[in-house]
């Protein structure tokens, strides 16, 4: 318990360390602790130490796991990172609060039915390709303005941008370029940065981090 206590004590100081130094306060700074692939004994100890965000990449293994973890620890906020398959949407909107990778029209359209017989809808996040890449998902950059207007028409609420910069490359400028497209739409959230980056990212107006190997250590 110890270990996962001091990583995120260690997270959470760099945090403030960059926030402070961006003349930003940490506390508009959400740290989300990427489980995936984590099973319950090693998230215990987070939540034992105070961590209350957390996120996963697919649905059906948050569907196996989160039910009994949160049952003791009604406050746990979920947030679905990974990329999420129109089919799956019913399901994710029941199960997730927040959602970080709207990234096409059928994905909006599946998200606002869901959120319509669900009576309830999460926190939304527009995932942009920042680094143009054909295998990674999100929306290009000159789709979001339709996409966000197509998301609108549909009723849905969209509280930020999310983004993952192309791998092995400064990062900076694609943290930048993801600011400044939010506040071009008006959209207060910035999901981006991770365990290599987030310094960097909260220091370029990143409202959400999402850091796992940080906080677990690198997998032997």
């Amino acid at each position: 318990m110890s270990d996962a206590a001091d990583r995120l004590t260690d997270v959470q100081a760099k945090i403030t360390d960059a926030a402070t130094r961006a003349q930003r306060r940490a506390d508009d700074i959400c740290l989300i602790a990427v489980t995936k692939t984590h099973d319950a004994a090693a998230i215990r100890p987070l939540i034992a130490a105070g961590q209350r965000h957390f996120g996963e990449n697919r649905v059906q293994e948050a569907a196996a796991k989160w039910p009994d973890l949160r049952a003791g620890t009604p406050d746990i906020k979920l947030h679905l990172i990974g990329q999420l398959q129109s089919n799956k949407a019913e399901e994710a909107v029941a199960l997730f609060d927040a959602i970080h990778s709207v990234d096409r029209s059928s994905l909006v359209q599946a998200i606002a039915k869901a959120c319509e017989r669900a009576g309830k809808q999460p926190q939304l996040f527009v995932q942009v390709n920042v680094g143009d890449e054909e295998q990674k998902g999100g929306c290009k950059v000159a789709d979001l303005p339709a996409l966000l207007a197509e998301a609108m028409a549909a009723g849905l609420k969209i509280d930020g941008l999310m983004a993952i910069p192309p791998a092995d490359i400064e990062p900076a400028p694609f943290f930048a370029l993801l600011d400044e497209l939010a506040q071009r739409n008006g959209l207060a959230g910035r999901s981006m940065g991770m365990s290599g980056d987030y310094e960097t990212a909260v220091m370029l107006g990143a409202t959400h981090v999402r850091v796992g190997t940080a906080l677990f250590g690198v997998r032997g």
